[in-house]
C-alpha cells in the first residue's frame, strides 16, 4: 500500500553561512495494521488500548548542494 501525504512548500533563504536553504512540512495518517503492527489490549470498558490510525506530521529543512 503505498501512502500519501499533503506537503506544502515553507520557504526558502539563505543561512548565517550562505547556504541555500528550502523548507517543507507534511501531513498524513497511516494504518498500523498495514505495516504487521497489531498488537492491542482489550480496555475494561470494551474499548482497545491503542488505535489503528497514526497521525504523522513532518518538518523538513533541506539544503542546496553544488
Amino acid at each position: 500500500r503505498k501512502e500519501s501525504f499533503d506537503v506544502t512548500y515553507e520557504g526558502s533563504g539563505k543561512d548565517p553561512w550562505g547556504n541555500e536553504k528550502a523548507g517543507f512540512s507534511a501531513t498524513g495518517t497511516i494504518n498500523r495494521s498495514d505495516y504487521g503492527l497489531t498488537y492491542n489490549a482489550v480496555l475494561e470498558t470494551g474499548g482497545v488500548l491503542i488505535g489503528d490510525e497514526v497521525k504523522v506530521f513532518i518538518e523538513i529543512e533541506a539544503a542546496k548542494q553544488a
